[in-house]
């Protein structure tokens, strides 16, 4: 279809996407006219976010079903008319969303705008936030057909669909297509190299929610390990702990900047128990650090563990925010908050993931208690999780095909994630390292000092996505990448992330630290634990 008449072009009789084993039932179609939004700092993940000013795009929303599945899928792509680049990106979920929720909406509107068609598809849930409407057919059934098409079938739909109708609307097919998504669009991109090798082009996978099974029960950990004790610490308890840890821990990189590079290494420098009787500001008042305290954080920091101490799955890093009392992005959630509006401190559910997933999924009874659960009873439901949903937990690392197929793949993880611990991330690029030969060749992580869940904190990747764009199709491999942040002091520094295992080491003979020159990539000299996957 010529440029000139895209506009005309936007009605339901331009697209007819078919998808084998899936049904058609409807193609809804509009013409977006002077659409302007502005994108916070960090939504686009790897993207600078743009302010979007009188953008005028094609809404294409397919809507189709899986007979025999009784679901209704919608996938929903944005077709800009004046300023289309050749290329399709599509946007991941987050949580318990796979697409077409707020940050999805932010993605696909700053990649229309910088020149993509944008694709997202809430894979059948429609808005649901969370499982509760969805995940059982009846107490005792999971809604395996449901299951399925959030975890892995819709995406390889979606993809299919968002390239037809690139193909009907502009007369040919994109040129590259890419994935961005981080948490559970980080998982989601991954189960994409997996099973469908040859959706994508290029692969952008922030802090993946992989490993779901046991990623899922490690968010019940914090809230497990004070109800076992019945003790819940003020969170201004853990927050002293937390910046006392990066205090301790700040320099061992050689710079003073406000975060911790090596988190390893200051488990090793760091005792939370030293800070117990230790008195601290908590607003109004004062209060010292408790033994319950250092314990949660200890917990939480570990990861799960038996009832004879044996670590079965990683803990967040020392320098997360445990409670999101700490300044925070909007819509971030922590592991370890507690309620302490009446002057007692209580325990709700910190976190949507854990205890869901153990009732929804797990003991498959929405009035399951998970309250009172004994830790050889948490252990047993981990065995259970894996056992039952093996096939969700986006942990192939044969990703051969996806080789083969001369995909290549991003992955960040910031190192003061919240939520999903680093090491998960650090484990299955080594297993893919194990099973595919020269794995830099075609898949490269980024972890990034300071930076929370997906965004939040310090050094937002923004480049990330551009060099998986000159990877993908100029064959330029990122070597490092920028990022920027301010300091305690309000400074601007300029640094680089490395691909891991490399960390970024400053050169105290170049002078300035804020400059991103003075920073190299090196091979990390602290040995890298490998974790157990299996009991």
């Amino acid at each position: 279809m010529a440029l000139a008449s895209l506009a005309d072009g936007c009605v339901p009789s331009t697209f007819s996407p078919v998808v084998f084993g899936a049904e058609i039932l409807s193609v809804s179609v509009s013409l977006v006219t002077n659409y302007s939004l502005d994108i916070p700092d960090g939504l686009m993940l790897t993207a600078p976010s743009p302010k979007v000013r009188d953008a005028k795009f094609c809404n294409v929303t397919v809507t189709y079903t899986h007979p025999g599945y009784g679901d209704n899928i919608n996938v929903e792509t944005w077709l800009p008319i004046d300023n289309w680049n050749g290329r399709l990106q599509s946007l991941g979920g987050g949580g318990w969303v796979a697409g077409r929720f707020e940050l999805s909406y932010l993605g696909v509107a700053g990649a229309m705008f910088t020149g993509y068609a944008a694709s997202t598809t809430d894979a059948g849930l429609g808005y649901a936030s969370d499982p509760d409407l969805w995940a059982l057919t009846s107490p005792g059934n999971v809604n395996w057909y449901l299951l399925e098409d959030f975890t892995s079938r819709s995406l390889n739909d979606q993809a299919i669909i968002a390239k037809s109708l690139v193909e009907s609307f502009y007369g040919r097919p994109p040129s590259y297509s890419y994935w961005n998504g981080c948490s559970q669009g980080g998982r989601q991109g991954l189960m994409l190299a997996q099973r469908y090798p040859n959706a994508y082009n290029g692969i952008s996978a922030g802090a993946p929610g992989i490993y779901w099974t046991n990623t899922m029960l490690n968010s019940f950990w914090p809230e497990h390990v004070m109800r076992t004790m019945k003790e819940y610490p003020n969170g201004c308890e853990l927050d002293a702990i937390t910046a006392a840890a990066v205090s301790k821990c700040d320099g061992l990189d050689g710079v003073v900047d406000g975060i911790v590079q090596n988190v390893d290494e200051c488990r090793e420098h760091f005792n939370p128990f030293d800070l117990v009787d230790t008195t601290i500001d908590c607003g109004n008042t004062t209060a010292k650090i408790t033994t319950a305290a250092a314990q949660v954080a200890n917990a939480t920091w570990t990861g799960i563990t038996s009832s004879t101490g044996e670590n079965l799955w990683p803990g967040l890093t020392i320098s997360a925010d445990l409670t999101c009392h700490l300044p925070r992005s909007a819509g971030q959630v922590c592991l370890a908050t507690t309620d302490c509006t009446n002057g007692t401190c209580t325990v709700d559910h910190p976190t949507p993931f854990g205890w869901r997933w153990l009732s929804l999924f797990v003991a498959k009874d929405p009035n399951f208690n998970s309250s009172n659960i004994t830790n050889d009873e948490l252990v047993a439901l981990l065995k259970a999780s894996r056992s039952q949903y093996s096939s969700i937990d986006t942990s192939d690392p044969d990703l051969s095909e996806f080789k083969k197929a001369g995909g290549k793949i991003v992955s960040y993880h910031g190192l003061a994630d919240n939520i999903i611990p680093p090491k998960s991330t650090e484990k299955y690029y080594e297993a893919v390292s194990n099973t595919v030969e020269n794995v830099e060749d075609f898949f490269r992580l980024f972890e990034t000092p300071g930076l929370g869940h997906c965004f939040g904190g310090l050094g937002q990747p923004d480049s990330l996505f551009g060099q998986l764009q000159a990877w993908v199709e100029e064959g330029i491999a990122p070597d490092s990448s920028p990022i920027s942040f301010n300091n305690s002091n309000g400074e601007t520094q300029h640094r680089i992330i490395c691909p891991w295992p490399q960390k970024a080491q400053y050169n105290s003979s170049c002078g300035n630290s804020a400059k991103a020159e003075c920073w190299s990539c090196v091979e990390s000299s602290a040995k890298t634990e490998v974790r157990r996957e299996g009991l």
